[in-house]
C-alpha cells in the first residue's frame, strides 16, 4: 500500500511538473494584454492650390493618461511630426483651420500648437527633403564604376521633394497613403504610407517590425521610376527636427533571431536622448534592409546602410516643409543618408522598385523579443532534459524506499 500511494504521489508530480512547462511556454508565447489607444482620424485638405495638394493629417492616439498627436503633411517635403503630452485631454489647435497660404510661405511660426502647451513632453519631426540618384556607369566618371556601392560623388541633379506635385492624400485606416511624382520620374512615382497603431503587434509584409502603441510605421517605395543611368542606385536623405533633444545617434542591437526578417539579425535606432543618457525620448528605428519587388520576400532583399547624423541649418528644414516651420520657432536639425545596395547587389534597373520601411515613436523602441518557435525549441530542448531528471530522481527515490521498505520485514519461520 505504501508502494502505491508513492507512484500514485510520484504521478501527480509528473503531472504538475508538465502543466507548469506547458503554461510558462503559453505565458512566454502569448505574452500581458497589450496596451491599446483609443485612434481618431481628421483631414484637413488642401483644395485652395491648383492642382490642390498639401493635405494635412492628423491622428489623436489618446492612451489612460497621455496622447500622442501624429500629423502627417505633404505641403513641400513630406513630414511626419509627432507630439507626446501627459494629458488625455490634449488638442491639437490648427489655426485658422489650416491658413494654406501660410503654410506655402513657410515663413510664419506658431499657426499650429498643442493646447495646453504646457503638457508638451516631446516632440520631433522627421521630414524626406530629398532623393538622390547615383550611377555607376563609366562613361560619366561616377564613384560606383567599379560597382563599389559608395555613394561619395557623381550624383546627378537631386530630386527635390518639396517641388513635388503631391496627390491628395488617401485614407484606408488604419494608413494614409501619399504619392507624388516629378517630370523626371516618366510614370513611375515616390511613394510614402503611414500606419498608426493602438496597440503592439506586427504587419504581415516584410520586415514585420515590431511596434507598439507609441509608434508609427512609415513604408517609402520607388514605384516605376525612369532611372538616369543603366546602373542606378539611390539614396535617401532624412532629416529629424526637434526642440532641445532631437535625434542624434544611431545605436545598432543585434539579435540571434531572425523569424519575423529572414537573415537580418540586427535593427538600427536613430535615438533621441538627454545629455547622451540611455533614457530614450523618440526613436526613428529600421532593419537594415530593402526590397526589391512590391511582394517582398527574402530573394527579393537588398542591404542598405546609414551614414552618421549630422547637425544641418534649421532654417533650410523649416523652408522646405510648411509643418515645420508652422510648429517650431528655432528648430533643431540632424540629417543622415540611407543608400540602397552593396557592392555585386542588382542595380535599380533589374526591378525598378524599391522599398524601405521605417518605424517612429516617442519613449524606448520596441525590443524583439524571442519569437514563439524560438522560445518552443528552447523549451522542448531545455525542458525535455529538465523533466526527464525529475523523473529518474523520483525513480531513484521510489526503487530506494521500496527497497528500504522490504527490508523493514522478518521472514517467519
Amino acid at each position: 500500500m505504501a508502494a502505491a500511494a508513492l507512484d500514485k504521489r510520484s504521478g501527480g508530480v509528473c503531472v504538475f511538473l508538465l502543466s507548469f512547462v506547458l503554461i510558462l511556454c503559453q505565458t512566454l508565447v502569448h505574452g500581458a494584454e497589450p496596451y491599446k489607444r483609443q485612434l481618431s482620424v481628421q483631414l484637413y485638405p488642401n483644395y485652395n492650390s491648383t492642382p490642390p495638394g498639401g493635405d494635412l493629417l492628423h491622428v489623436r492616439a489618446v492612451g489612460d493618461n497621455d496622447t500622442l498627436h501624429f500629423l502627417f503633411c505633404s505641403q513641400g517635403a513630406p513630414t511626419l511630426l509627432i507630439v507626446h503630452t501627459n494629458t488625455s485631454s490634449s488638442t491639437m489647435k490648427v489655426w485658422p483651420q489650416v491658413n494654406w497660404p501660410e503654410f506655402w510661405a513657410r515663413n510664419t511660426s506658431g499657426s499650429l500648437t498643442v493646447e495646453p502647451q504646457s503638457s508638451v513632453l516631446y516632440s520631433s519631426a522627421i521630414v524626406l527633403s530629398r532623393v538622390r540618384n547615383a550611377s555607376s556607369r563609366p562613361l560619366l566618371e561616377y564613384d560606383d564604376v567599379n560597382d563599389t556601392a559608395e555613394p561619395t560623388s557623381g550624383f546627378f541633379p537631386p530630386y527635390e521633394l518639396k517641388d513635388f506635385h503631391w496627390l491628395p492624400l488617401s485614407l484606408r485606416s488604419p494608413t494614409a497613403l501619399l504619392c507624388g511624382a516629378d517630370p523626371a520620374f516618366g510614370n513611375g512615382s515616390l511613394c510614402l504610407e503611414l500606419s498608426v497603431f493602438d496597440s503592439e503587434g506586427r504587419v504581415q509584409t516584410l520586415p514585420r517590425l515590431l511596434h507598439s502603441a507609441n509608434s508609427s510605421q512609415l513604408d517609402v517605395w520607388l514605384d516605376g521610376i525612369l532611372p538616369r543611368s543603366s546602373n542606378s542606385r539611390f539614396l535617401l536623405e532624412l532629416q529629424s527636427v526637434g526642440g532641445a533633444y532631437p535625434l542624434s545617434r544611431v545605436d545598432i542591437r543585434q539579435s540571434i533571431d531572425d523569424e519575423f526578417t529572414p537573415s537580418i539579425f540586427k535593427v538600427s535606432q536613430w535615438v533621441s536622448s538627454v545629455n547622451g543618457s540611455s533614457d530614450v525620448l523618440g526613436f526613428v528605428q529600421w532593419k537594415p534592409v530593402a526590397y526589391r519587388h512590391t511582394q517582398p520576400v527574402l530573394e527579393d532583399a537588398t542591404p542598405c546602410r546609414h551614414s552618421d547624423p549630422q547637425a544641418q541649418s534649421g532654417e533650410a528644414a523649416a523652408a522646405s516643409s510648411g509643418l515645420i516651420r508652422a510648429f517650431y520657432s528655432n528648430p533643431e536639425v540632424m540629417g543622415l543618408n540611407m543608400s540602397f545596395g552593396l557592392a555585386g547587389e542588382p542595380f535599380y534597373n533589374s526591378s525598378r522598385f524599391l522599398s524601405w520601411t521605417v518605424l517612429v515613436g516617442v519613449g524606448s523602441p520596441p525590443v524583439d523579443s524571442f519569437s514563439p518557435m524560438v522560445i518552443t525549441i528552447m523549451a522542448v530542448g531545455l525542458g525535455t532534459p529538465m523533466v526527464l531528471l525529475l523523473l529518474g530522481g523520483v525513480c531513484v527515490c521510489l526503487h530506494k524506499k521500496r527497497a528500504a521498505t522490504a527490508a523493514t520485514y522478518e521472514p517467519i519461520n
